[in-house]
């Protein structure tokens, strides 16, 4: 029976992965080629309160804003949603995975960072210790044992600039001439910056170029001739993998590396580090009393199953529609009283807790 877990990829999952094992009493070693874990971001890092709580993680030094809503711009339709109370978060990422690498090697895992694990490694450690594929989407654990690929992915473009935001809310701007496959964002990071960014579906090609179309077209009106103070890409899967677990060789995947991502925003940190506390009991379950690895699979899709398939439900639907039927629906959900039903019961993780509190008006 192996009694110790490889766990490749320092991201949040990964950590969270390693910080919960390590505490339970289990040998972890986690490796990732970055030296410093989360560097640059690939993400915006707004988090939502409720999900973020769920994690267990002490997050408040990497805080950066705080935000109450969205607005949903599609042509001329505008959809508003507000709250009177902090909904969500934008969260240092960097600052966020140092928290995490603490609490692993506090916990007693050992983390070694700027460390390239070869396939001829991997398959050594598959001698001895259980695998834990947490190294994203391009992930070398999912492609080493076989465990299928992810066939559709978003590629992001975002800047940040030096600019006060007016207010703490988001603009989501959906226009399938200028983001194809996805949307556009301007976010108020912090109180004296905001992010402007760009997620297009892969087969549409550059996201740089998309990233320039969506600056002449809407942000240059809030932005004006600020300049960047930095920029990044990054690629998010936007499908989930079918196959979690390879019970025979005790491998296992979480995070990006697994497709756990929300299809309709991209953001991934709420499934892959609930996914990485659900992986943990069950890698400590199957070294400790020789259950099976799948349990963890069947957890992650009984909880979040419905929620991953109604993210792609909106993402499908999104994508497909031209500018102006998309203005058409966004106007009438508006008309419809829609941005106040969201407010007032929407979840941003869990399409299936919104009907629900719907349902039950609580």
């Amino acid at each position: 029976m192996k009694s110790e877990t490889a766990i490749i990829g320092a991201g949040t999952a990964g950590l969270l992965l390693a910080a919960s094992l390590a505490k339970q009493g289990i040998s972890v070693r986690v490796y990732d080629k970055k030296k410093r874990p989360g560097y640059p971001p690939v993400a915006s890092g707004i988090l939502s309160i409720k999900g973020l709580n769920s994690l267990g993680i002490p997050y408040k030094n990497a805080i950066r804003n705080t935000l109450y809503g969205a607005r949903i711009h599609a042509g001329s339709a505008l959809l508003s949603v507000y709250s009177k109370e902090p909904k969500a978060y934008v969260l240092d990422r960097p600052i966020l995975n140092g928290i995490c690498l603490d609490l692993a090697e506090q916990n007693g895992a050992n983390v070694e960072l700027g460390r390239q694990v070869t396939a001829y490694e991997l398959g050594e450690m598959s001698k001895r210790s259980v695998i834990a594929g947490a190294d994203g989407a391009l992930s070398i654990v999912a492609r080493h044992f076989g465990m299928g690929f992810v066939k559709r992915y978003v590629l992001t473009y975002k800047a940040e600039f030096e600019v006060s935001p007016k207010d703490s809310f988001v603009d989501l701007f959906f226009d399938n001439s200028v983001s194809p496959g996805f949307f556009s964002w301007l976010c108020p990071v912090s109180k004296y910056a905001i992010e402007a960014g760009i997620g297009i579906e892969s087969s549409h090609g550059n996201a740089k170029r998309a990233f320039d179309r969506f600056m002449a077209k809407y942000a240059k009106q809030v932005l004006g001739e600020a300049r960047p103070v930095s920029e990044y890409a990054s690629i998010i899967p936007i499908e989930s993998k079918k196959k979690l677990v390879d019970e025979k060789r005790e491998v296992l995947l979480v995070g990006d590396a697994a497709g756990q991502v929300k299809a309709s925003t991209g953001g991934g940190i709420i499934f892959g580090g609930n996914a990485a506390l659900m992986a943990s009991k069950a890698i400590y379950e199957h070294i400790t009393k020789g259950a099976p690895l799948s349990s963890y699979e069947k957890a992650f899709k009984k909880r979040f199953g419905a929620d991953m398939l109604i993210h792609k439900l909106i993402h499908s639907i999104y994508s497909s529609l031209s500018p102006r039927s998309m203005s058409f629906l966004i106007g009438a959900l508006a008309k419809l009283g829609f941005g106040s039903l969201l407010s007032k019961y929407g979840d941003m993780d869990s399409p299936t807790a919104f009907f629900k509190n719907l349902m039950l008006r609580k």
